[in-house]
């Protein structure tokens, strides 16, 4: 019979006390597709005496998980405990200098130091795999770097962040503004106590910065992705979208254009009858555009202990099998140069809200600021008549504009007096 594969398990949190239970269950079924048996011989983690619903007391235990990621015990190192710096990247470092295969759910770290890690793998001639990094349970991982090999991609765009999709569907559903979903939110422990790395889109970036080497074969360039999140979207944007036939999401999208490659996070208002519009509450979608596939769709849970533990499973299994590929389609010696679209060149149609004081004119001059930015309005609503002092909400849908001329009209309208509020705009994506 082949020996075991030995991991070591470094990070016990939701993940990997999720990983060590999948495991217990399935380790037959695992064993069938890897043709090896598979067992964790080695864990580390803050505290030792923690409950994690597993038991623990048949594994070696390191206080130190550098020290586990040394462990001659130990053939694969599972990385779980987050973080960009730090302890998680000198163990998946000191692991790859020992010759071990990495496995890891820490998207920060792939990108902030993937094309590194890529290359110290490369040269050490051990694999580097993080399906569980993108999309929990969704293998979009697989999908770009295998199973779509035989494609160039035009665009990935997906919903990357369940926290912030429940958030935004709750408000589509119940009407209620943003502050009010995420206390809900909280409480349900949807979200974090601080949220900000959901809601400001950081965590969707980090893995858009992955998708992107995976789609266009070039490094991970988390700097190069325009981030924003989703604090700003308000009831009242909600309702109008709704009623222009629209539904808004907080998409990652990366793109091959003619000024280099897109990399963005940000709301957008998407036709409310396409299929990514329906992906709801803490689901996540990815969808991949291929010259010879054309488009396919992938949706499932992106987050929580069940889906990324099956994540990491598939991994494992892989290496069990001995199926190697390089972790980001094609060796890191072979990236292609990378050339990053600014967000300034963006062009799109957008959708704007303004919070004005109802007084002759206002419209004009508005229309005055547009005009010297050679800004065309598709159409215009603009509600009734407010008590005096009090503001009333006027939305314009643009034709297709460019970002830096729509930024600077923005500016611009902010200023005038009859407008009381900071402008409010979320791009329009034809999808």
């Amino acid at each position: 019979m082949t020996a075991p594969l030995a991991l070591g398990v470094a990070g016990l949190g939701t993940v990997g006390a999720g990983f060590l239970r999948l495991l217990a269950e399935q380790s037959e079924v695992m064993a069938r597709r890897a043709g090896r048996p598979i067992q964790v011989v080695a864990v580390s983690a803050r505290d030792r005496m923690r409950d994690r619903g597993t038991d623990i007391s048949a594994f070696r235990w390191h206080d130190d998980p550098v020290a586990l990621a040394a462990d001659p015990a130990v053939a694969v190192v599972v990385e779980l405990i987050g973080g960009a710096d730090g302890v998680a990247k000198t163990v998946c470092e000191t692991a790859i200098a020992n010759g071990k295969p990495v496995v890891t759910a820490n998207k920060a770290l792939l990108a902030i130091h993937g094309a590194d890690l890529a290359k110290r793998a490369e040269a050490a001639k051990v694999p580097l795999y993080f399906e569980a990094a993108v999309a929990g349970g969704v293998p979009i991982v697989k999908a770009l770097r295998e199973g779509l090999a035989g494609n160039s991609f035009r665009r990935v765009f997906g919903i990357l962040n369940g926290t912030s999709n429940y958030i935004l569907t709750q408000m589509q559903e119940s009407g209620r503004d943003f502050q009010s979903v995420l206390d809900e939110a909280q409480g349900l422990g949807y979200a974090e106590a601080d949220p900000s790395f959901d809601i400001d889109g950081v965590d969707a970036a980090h893995k858009l910065a992955i998708l992107t080497s995976l789609a266009f074969n070039c490094p991970v360039d988390f700097s190069a992705v325009h981030v924003e999140g989703i604090r700003h979207v308000s009831a009242l944007d909600i309702a109008f979208a709704r009623e222009l036939g629209y539904r808004i999401k907080l998409l990652a999208i990366t793109q091959a254009t003619a000024n280099g490659i897109a990399q963005r996070v940000h709301p957008c208002m998407i036709d409310a009858e396409s299929p990514i519009a329906h992906v709801d509450g803490v689901f996540n979608a990815v969808v991949a555009e291929g010259n010879f596939v054309d488009r396919t769709m992938f949706v499932g849970r992106g987050a929580g202990a069940g889906p990324t533990a099956s994540a990491v499973a598939a991994d494992i299994v892989d290496l069990a099998a001995a199926r190697q590929a390089p972790p980001f389609g094609v060796p890191a010696s072979k990236f292609g140069r990378f050339e990053a679209a600014p967000m300034d060149r963006h062009r799109g149609p957008y959708y704007v809200r303004l919070m004005v004081y109802d007084r002759p004119g206002v419209i004009a001059d508005i229309a005055a600021v547009l005009r010297d930015e050679r800004i065309s309005i598709e159409s215009l609503i603009q509600r009734g008549r407010a008590a005096p002092g009090q503001a009333v909400p006027v939305v314009m849908i643009t034709h297709e504009t460019e970002e830096a001329a729509m930024v600077k009209a923005l500016e611009k309208i902010g200023h005038l007096a009859t407008v009381c509020e900071r402008p409010r705009m979320i791009r329009i994506e034809g999808l």
